[in-house]
């Protein structure tokens, strides 16, 4: 059970898939940035929206911070860096509010084609402005896309249906897939010379600060309408206000600025804007989406498992087919530093089979959060996993091979004159170990275990069971390892619960036996 503080309101279906999970979830709105330095020590998980600012002096007395959790997708107001130095995973909601916010773009860029919320304020205020607020078509006309991601495209769908002709800049998109949506690919700046609409979908970066400045409006086509349903700062605001005042710019659309919440900007002065007070994740759809999501997520991580959606995570995007080993890597690492008492200077992972064609950079960190958990204080995390081997001056080297000559997959951990393998088989996958220190064994891996390395002679296995029964411990499951020499000189023993050190200690005893170790 941990404590998780929630500073922001998400969906009531979030709150409780937390206390169903049996954590306390402690509800704290309107906090000053001082008061929530003085509430996050103690927890473990820290929910917020956009308003809450995440900063390192937070993050620096959160000591017990395992989660920042975002119901949303924008990450500006946290400090992810400073997260990653700790070893805090920091997760959001990404697919929560895309449709949504999709759809508002859709609205921003009707309300400035046809002057809506102006005409709208006209009349009621007593005037009958017809001819004043006359609209232009969206059907024929280019719109520029800056940023094809979900919410890009969902956009591009949408505008196709319009009759519009789609163009847009990301470096990160192939061509030719684009042109299979039906969307010509070009630079920033030939994107500006030839939209007539221009709506932006890029997150808030250093690169991205001003994106759309000065000298880019001046390149631009004149009377150019511009949207942006994206982040706050990456217009320059006071540019893109003086291109309108002097008639270059037709028009604007914004539902995002540099300060927020804000109540002043000298694009609110301009007639031909249309502004909403960052509207684009606001229906009750995508809230409840991003309450339950980033519940999961930080549920998550509060149990150790993986989290699809950590920003913070190399290869936090796993495809189906890895996930499935996840468990199976962490439990190889958990076993392998068991048996050699202590991480070796290089630690090597290889990868073998059908899975060698996927990204296996999760499954290393996985890997390693099992090899580290045993011998450090500290929790063992996908985001500090990789900091913890440098610390410790371990080297890891991962290798992939197409090659699996016995198995379909094969996940082995070698270094420091020992060696463990696994792999999943059968319909369901079930995990087990296949190799141990040159010996072919197969058995599940469990959660108490015993590996006994002996004399190849006749006894061996009598004396070992016999300590076990005396001591009240039951034998699952066992598997003799055999070496390449035909020798069975390894037994391998799941048992109901851990062996106690001194029940250990009669069977080091025995003559013939080698080595004793007890997992779990």
């Amino acid at each position: 059970m941990a404590r998780i503080l929630v500073t922001e309101k998400i969906a009531d279906a979030g709150l409780q898939r937390l206390r169903d999970a049996g954590h306390v979830v402690d509800v704290r709105l309107g906090l000053s940035p001082e008061e929530l330095i003085g509430v996050v020590p103690g927890a473990a998980a820290l929910v917020i929206r956009s308003a809450t600012k995440v900063t390192r002096e937070v993050l620096e007395a959160g000591t017990d911070l395992v989660v920042v959790g975002r119901a949303g997708i924008g990450l500006d107001n946290v400090d992810v860096e400073a997260a990653t130095e700790r070893g805090i995973i920091v997760a959001n909601a990404p697919q929560s509010n895309i449709l949504t916010t999709a759809e508002h773009t859709m609205a921003m860029l009707l309300a400035q084609a046809r002057n809506i919320p102006q005409a709208h304020a006209a009349l009621i205020s007593g005037r009958w402005e017809r001819s004043r607020w006359e609209g232009v078509e969206l059907a024929d006309k280019t719109l520029g896309i800056v940023g094809l991601g979900r919410i890009g495209k969902l956009v591009a769908q949408r505008a196709h249906a319009f009759g519009m002709r789609i163009v847009a800049h990301d470096p990160f998109v192939d061509p030719e897939r684009a042109r299979q949506l039906g969307i010509e690919m070009t630079s920033l700046e030939r994107l500006v010379e030839i939209s007539d609409f221009l709506t932006l979908h890029v997150t808030k970066t250093p690169e991205t600060i001003n994106l759309i400045d000065r000298d880019l409006l001046a390149r631009a086509k004149p009377g150019i309408r511009i949207i942006n349903v994206s982040r706050g700062g990456v217009i320059d605001e006071e540019a893109l206000a003086e291109a309108i005042r002097v008639g270059h710019v037709g028009g604007a659309a914004i539902d995002v600025f540099a300060e927020e919440p804000t109540t002043e900007s000298p694009l609110f002065e301009l007639p031909n804007v249309v502004v909403t007070p960052h509207l684009g994740a606001s229906t009750r759809e995508a809230q409840d989406k991003a309450g339950i999501t980033i519940a999961e997520q930080v549920v998550l991580a509060l149990e150790g498992e993986f989290v699809p959606f950590a920003v913070n995570v190399a290869a936090a995007e796993a495809s189906e087919t890895v996930r499935h080993f996840l468990p199976l890597a962490e439990r190889l690492g958990q076993i392998y530093t068991a048996l050699t008492e202590q991480v070796p200077k290089v630690l090597e992972i290889e990868y073998a089979g059908q899975i060698a064609d996927s990204d296996t950079r999760i499954l290393t960190l996985s890997v390693l959060k099992g090899v580290f958990g045993a011998v450090t204080d500290e929790p063992v995390s996908y985001v500090n996993a990789p900091r913890i081997a440098a610390e410790r001056g371990v080297e890891v080297r991962d290798t992939s091979t197409a090659t699996a000559h016995d198995y379909v997959n094969l996940i082995t951990i070698s270094g420091g004159g020992h060696s463990i393998a696994g792999t999943l088989v059968g319909l369901r996958g079930d995990p087990r170990i296949v190799q141990l220190d040159g010996h072919t064994i197969d058995l599940p891996p469990a959660e108490h275990m015993l590996v006994v390395r002996n004399e190849d002679r006749p006894g061996m296995i009598a004396h070992v069971a016999g300590v076990l029964s005396e001591a009240g411990v039951n034998i699952d499951d066992m598997h003799l390892g055999r070496s390449a020499r035909g020798e069975a000189a390894l037994q391998v023993i799941a048992t109901d619960r851990s062996v106690p050190p001194e029940v250990q200690e009669r069977i080091r005893a025995g003559e013939g036996i080698v080595s004793v170790h007890a997992i779990g």
